[in-house]
């Protein structure tokens, strides 16, 4: 009886403010069958450091975050309610 564990991005979406929705998989196998899988989300907003990010989800925002892409996002933040 062999367990396996592995995590895998199985998900890179672009929401509407052109943030980066990531979510990573955890799966478990029993002899090569997955008996187990879990799931965690992380969100990377316009102009966010890609240091420890997946080269996948590095190109995607390489590509989408444009310097006006970035500065409208943080013009959008700086808005009071």
């Amino acid at each position: 009886m062999a367990l396996t564990e592995k995590t895998i991005i199985d998900k890179i979406e672009v929401i509407e403010n052109n943030s980066i929705q990531v979510r990573t998989a955890t799966v478990i196998e029993k002899d090569g069958v997955e008996i187990s899988r879990t799931f965690h989300r992380h969100v990377l907003v316009p102009g966010a450091d890609l240091t420890n990010e997946d080269p996948k989800v590095q190109a995607i925002a390489n590509a989408i975050w444009t310097e006006e892409i970035v500065t409208a996002y943080q013009e959008s933040q700086n808005k009071t309610i």
